[in-house]
């Protein structure tokens, strides 16, 4: 099998593709934005290799008419031009039309040797991600540009047959974990709603039979968050000391959190010495942190014994079977955090006593036992697929490189192309 190495530039240009620059400030203000409309793909819409929505800015028809070089079709991939490096989304059926916003780059490949299925993989590799670091331009801001993208080595397989069964092999992983991060999803669905008719609602099993006392069932009363444990606040560990880190204990910061229910795994890591500095901050696993500074009320459970950052309070959860209660009650109180610790318009600084002292209505623990004996399976088997999904997305990041180098041959292997490749699978 033949594997050529070309610059970018050149093989979007054999295939009549082309990479450029999506519009200048001054053809899109931000005042040109709407509720409604077509959505504008920025830097932070990008996300593991896909088009997130939940925030994307829309422009209405008209300014996507004047705008309609920007448009993007199956197949391009967007790339974020400022800031994080390596941030790129290959363009799906569900984003064809969608304008690349003013600080992304568009390559688009045309009918070039190279299939964008795989040059969206080759982009995604360390190797690539640092080359392009290494060339942009500013120190505080890195910025790139269409002459720093045309320049990129691409190393790939000339058949386009192989350059499918490369992007199809690990495609395949990305579906197995999608799958399982729609399963979590509805876990975690299931076991809110029930926390929800039970303790909000308050249509618990028994409640037409239990009076109720100023609107609270009876034997059920008002308390604080410092009623279900005992309340840590995280330290960092001298960062002047290298002993301290790249260990195996977990150190916790708010954007580990952000959508996971379960802490498998952090950016940064304690050694056992780290752990020993400061003996106080130690949290076990089943404890439930809580975002108090910067981003306030986001609630995650931790999975083994680790240490967190000083922007977060943790609840060491006094009795087990507290927990699944414990969790949805502390993420209730997302509002409430926010609220009392505000500092600004966007920022939260909520302190361990305030924190502490916040107020919750507990049940009657024959309820919470209930609960927990209904609800624990369940975040059991999320917690399950969670590892599972570790696993999956290792595989595929240690399979990456090797595949997209050559290093693996898959000349011989029979692959069932997705619905979205079958067609020039043999072009």
């Amino acid at each position: 099998m033949q594997w050529v190495r070309e610059p970018l530039g050149d093989i979007c240009r054999e295939g009549k593709g082309r990479i450029q620059t999506g519009p200048f400030g001054s053809q899109l203000h931000e005042s040109d934005y709407s509720a409604d409309g077509t959505p504008v793909v920025m830097p932070a819409d990008i996300v593991d290799g896909k088009v997130a929505v939940t925030r994307i800015a829309r422009v209405t028809e008209s300014h996507v008419e004047r705008l309609k070089r920007h448009k993007l079709a199956k197949g391009d991939i967007v790339y974020g031009r400022r800031g994080d490096i390596g941030r790129q989304a290959l363009v799906r059926d569900e984003n064809i039309g969608w304008l690349c916003g003013t600080v992304c780059l568009k390559i688009s490949l045309g009918d070039s040797p190279l299939i964008s299925e795989f040059l969206h993989r080759y982009l995604s590799t360390k190797a690539v991600v640092s080359w392009i670091e290494g060339q942009a331009v500013g120190a505080a801001m890195p910025n790139l540009n269409t002459g720093i993208l045309e320049r990129v080595p691409v190393f790939y397989p000339k058949d386009k047959t192989t350059q499918k069964k490369i992007a199809a092999i690990l495609s395949a992983y990305d579906e197995l974990i999608e799958n399982n991060q729609r399963r979590i999803a509805l876990l975690e669905k299931m076991a809110e709603e029930i926390y929800r008719e039970w303790f909000v609602r308050l249509r618990f099993p028994g409640h037409e039979k239990m009076k109720k006392v100023k609107g609270v069932p009876e034997g059920w009363e008002i308390d604080r968050v410092d009623s279900i444990g005992k309340i840590v606040t995280g330290k960092t560990p001298s960062t002047d000391n290298p002993r301290y880190f790249g260990g195996p204990y977990s150190f916790i910061k708010t954007p580990d959190m952000h959508g996971n229910i379960f802490i498998v795994e952090t950016e940064e890591m304690l050694s056992q010495n780290g752990l020993d500095s400061q003996p106080s901050q130690t949290i076990p696993r089943g404890s439930i942190c809580v975002s108090c500074i910067g981003t306030g009320g986001i609630v995650s459970i931790t999975t083994s014994e680790c240490q967190t950052n000083q922007q977060i309070n943790s609840v060491v959860v006094r009795n087990p079977s507290d927990l699944e209660w414990a969790f949805f009650t502390l993420r209730n109180l997302r509002e409430a955090i926010q609220m009392f610790g505000a500092t600004g318009a966007t920022m939260t600084n909520l302190s361990k006593g305030k924190f502490s002292s916040l107020k919750i209505l507990r049940p009657n623990k024959s309820i919470v036992l209930k609960y927990h004996a209904l609800v624990n399976p369940i975040f059991v088997q999320m917690q399950s697929i969670l590892q599972q999904t570790m696993i999956l997305r290792s595989t595929r990041d240690l399979l990456l490189p090797r595949l997209i180098s050559g290093k693996l041959s898959v000349e011989h292997l029979d692959i069932q192309f997705p619905p979205g490749m079958e067609e020039s699978a043999c072009v």
